[in-house]
């Protein structure tokens, strides 16, 4: 019989006691154009305050938002960082004819040189966007005959010899060198627009040569294949090739160095770690709190009690260090109380956090505080008060009567004489003062009738 009791009694410290463990988080979620910074990856539960970074994919870049969330109780918080596909903005003029785009110059697309009716394009007739901007040599219009300079094709041999310009209809034809094979058109023609149509070939490593391919991206590595090898697309054996670290990345030991062996790329050793931008600034009269001093992190400035921020709350670690400047924290100011017959002692200029005034009543009693203070909000502890006249009522005091004018009220200090009606005796002050509280000092007198006395006559 006793032991539905004992359940119902246990249940709630076993509810008590769950309660009191912070559930912990799983893999943090993925968002687009992001990654989970390298630290975190692989890593399957969290505890709860624990936080991640993620950074932008390749070939975004940060615009809004900052790049860290946190588990709290079992739930990742939103991520606010938001990543941009990089772009290359405007190629520039082009004398003589124009650039016709591909698409918004955002990284791998190309922009085209079309030059005007009578005037010959000199150089490749394209850009290419990459993460260090437009690359490639800066196309020309020419006034004049139109010509194709000869073609340099790596690692080939090529018919007609070594002639520096061919004119709109001649043909070269190519043959790769030993242990490369052709990649593209084997024959190419001097078109009207002075470019070589179709493009010219490469000569790429044949495979059984040992040769690699464009070697793959390195995950959670922060670091990417530097921009001179963005348009080749095969390596010779033997041949390396260099990273650099990401924005907001410095080289903090390995190499920077993968070599081509045997079809296959060593290993990328290079680390690169968040740069450090150290501290934000020191803010009189308030603080900055960190999420940390590396790439990506943030500093927001909190002002002392009474002191309110002026400029920007707060200031993210980029690349080139911490952005804006550093926020000031002004007193708050409770500016001039409400003017009252009340007289102030204490007047000053201004008057910050904590300043104090107080009254006095040169004539009456205060109603209000004595004193009042700026608080930390700007405004006043309380409305200044205010000083009001003192009276006392007529005294009322049964069978008796005082010289001078019946009034309902008298100013205080004034005094009165009380006498009685004959056949009555005063019990108590004959003279009454009107106090600084309204009332009569030291208190009002009674007048009581006499008792007549017999005579006993003996018989």
């Amino acid at each position: 019989m006793r032991s539905p009791g004992w359940n119902i009694l246990f249940l709630p410290f076993a509810l008590l006691a769950s309660a009191q463990v912070p559930k912990k988080c799983s893999a943090p979620p993925e968002y687009p154009h992001t990654r989970l910074d390298a630290r975190f990856a692989g890593k399957q539960r969290f505890g709860s305050g624990e936080k991640v970074y993620y950074n932008c994919a390749e070939d975004f870049t940060p615009s809004k938002g900052i790049r860290v969330v946190q588990c709290v109780d079992g739930t990742w918080g939103k991520l606010t960082l938001k990543c941009e596909k990089k772009s290359c903005g405007n190629a520039g003029d082009l004398p003589n004819g124009e650039f016709q785009y591909e698409g918004n110059s955002f990284i791998g697309e190309k922009v085209y040189a079309v030059c005007n009716e009578g005037y010959t394009l000199k150089g490749l007739n394209y850009l290419i966007c990459k993460k260090s901007g437009w690359t490639g040599e800066f196309p020309s219009c020419e006034e004049g005959e139109v010509t194709c300079s000869t073609p340099a094709v790596a690692n080939s041999a090529s018919s007609g010899g070594d002639v520096p310009v061919r004119r709109v209809g001649d043909t070269v034809n190519f043959t790769c060198s030993e242990g490369f094979q052709l990649d593209g058109a084997q024959q190419i023609t001097c078109g009207p627009g002075g470019q070589w149509q179709p493009e010219p070939p490469q000569c790429r490593p044949s495979p059984e040569a040992g040769g690699c391919g464009v070697p793959a991206a390195v995950g959670n590595s922060n670091a990417n294949l530097a921009d001179r090898y963005f348009t080749v697309t095969s390596f010779a054996s033997g041949e390396r090739v260099h990273y650099v670290c990401d924005v907001g990345y410095v080289q903090a030991g390995g190499s920077k160095y993968r070599r081509c062996i045997k079809g296959k790329w060593t290993p990328l050793l290079l680390r690169c770690e968040r740069k450090p931008c150290g501290s934000a600034g020191e803010i009189a009269n308030g603080q900055f709190r960190y999420t940390g001093v590396e790439f990506g992190d943030t500093a927001t400035a909190v002002c002392d009690e009474g002191y309110r921020l002026v400029g920007q709350e707060t200031r993210h670690c980029l690349s080139k260090g911490w952005d804006g400047r550093v926020p000031a924290c002004e007193a708050v100011d409770c500016g001039e109380p409400e003017v009252t017959n009340a007289e102030m002692e204490g007047r000053q200029e201004t008057y910050t956090y904590r300043g104090v005034i107080r009254y006095q009543c040169r004539v009456g009693t205060l109603n209000g505080p004595k004193e009042i203070w700026c608080t930390k909000d700007g405004m006043w502890s309380a409305p200044p008060p205010t000083c009001e006249e003192i009276t006392c009522p007529s005294p009322k005091v049964h069978a008796a009567f005082w010289a001078g004018a019946q009034k309902d009220a008298y100013q205080y200090r004034d005094t009165i004489s009380i006498e009685c009606y004959p056949g009555y005796t005063v019990s108590g002050p004959s003279i009454i003062t009107c106090g600084s509280d309204g009332r009569w000092s030291p208190r009002l007198p009674r007048c009581t009738r006499m008792i007549a006395r017999r005579s006993h006559w003996r018989h």
